[in-house]
């Protein structure tokens, strides 16, 4: 694609992890994250915290990830970073630091879109991942964000079904604090799922038309359901704990495969990816899986560490656009509620 090396420094800042990273076409050779343990106090971000604590680590996390790049900030051809949605004053520092850093060396400035960044994570150069083919349906899975994304192209990216209410992730938190699990609750019962049984439970799927999602009134039905069953045993939650996990989690799982194989049958296509935090779980992973010999789906399931906010993501959007000669105005401001 390009003849001569060219270094994209990332900078991530959307939500609560400062994240840099260093792509050279393609390639990820750095990518850095400071996780801000403060929150896990809350159940949840506070985003004063989380703004304070961006600009605390913003200039060590992109030092780190030129190091570890083995490059200097004048081998750079371009600094992509986030400019919503997210949190108004996260996405502030980085949006602020970008643009000093792309003055100060006088090179372009690239904005991204952190919903798109999470779907264009699958072209990340990597030996061992076959990228998807266009037109794909990605399903973008995180705490704020719950989508269905019809994609023809890079950056022809159409949303064709949405939660009209809360994010899947927030349901699995929500869930979690019910139960008193930590946060982020996700990752905690995923892995008690896997030692339950997903049928010993029933919760009623909501009835939304079409491919959008709901997931408030599953957070309901689940809280009801925890303070009935504790009226009549104080114990229930610990004696069943595992059943409990396992039950909601193939709860929320069907919701998000009924709305993909509706997707999948209305578009005719027939390759699946999936991006965002809460598909880093091993249910929603198998499920896919699943897919594949059920469905005859193509399913592409990112690495790891691309799957939750990392900066590698917003680098290869960097790139891409790169090529384009698409770069952004220094007048460019963050917006939390940017669309796809």
């Amino acid at each position: 694609m390009a003849s001569e090396n060219i270094y994209i420094l990332g900078i991530e800042s959307s939500c609560d992890d400062t994240a840099a990273s260093v792509i050279c076409n393609g390639h990820v050779l750095s990518n850095v994250i400071a996780n801000q343990k403060i929150h896990e106090e809350y159940g949840g971000v506070v985003p004063e915290l989380a703004s304070r604590a961006h600009q605390q680590n913003i200039v060590p996390v992109v030092d780190q990830a030129l190091k570890k790049a083995q490059i200097t900030k004048e081998d750079i051809h371009a600094i992509a970073f986030t400019r919503g949605p997210g949190l108004m004053g996260s996405l502030l520092v980085g949006t602020s630091f970008a643009k000093s850093l792309a003055f100060g060396l006088n090179i372009p400035l690239i904005e991204v879109n952190h919903m798109q960044a999470h779907i264009l994570a699958h072209f990340i150069n990597e030996e061992s991942y076959s990228k998807p083919p266009f037109p794909f349906l990605a399903m973008t899975i995180s705490g704020g964000h719950t989508q269905i994304v019809k994609v023809s192209d890079y950056f022809d990216m159409e949303v064709i079904g949405e939660t009209i209410d809360d994010a899947v992730g927030e349901a699995y938190d929500k869930s979690g604090k019910i139960l008193g699990l930590g946060y982020p609750a996700g990752p905690e019962i995923d892995k008690r799922a896997q030692l339950g049984n997903p049928k010993a439970f029933k919760f009623t799927k909501p009835k939304i038309e079409g491919l959008n999602f709901s997931f408030s009134g599953l957070k309901t039905a689940i809280l009801y359901f925890i303070q009935n069953e504790t009226k009549n045993n104080p114990n229930f939650i610990e004696e069943n704990i595992n059943d409990i996990c396992a039950s909601i989690q193939y709860t929320i799982i069907g919701i998000l495969i009924d709305k993909l194989k509706l997707a999948a049958k209305q578009t005719s296509i027939k390759h699946i990816a999936i991006g965002g935090g809460v598909s880093a779980n091993s249910g929603i992973r198998q499920a896919l899986k699943n897919g594949e010999q059920k469905f005859g789906w193509t399913t592409y399931v990112p690495k790891f560490e691309y799957t939750t906010d990392n900066a590698a993501m917003i680098a290869i959007v960097g790139y891409l656009k790169y090529l384009n000669k698409d770069f952004s105005k220094s007048e460019v401001t963050a917006s939390a509620r940017l669309k796809i």
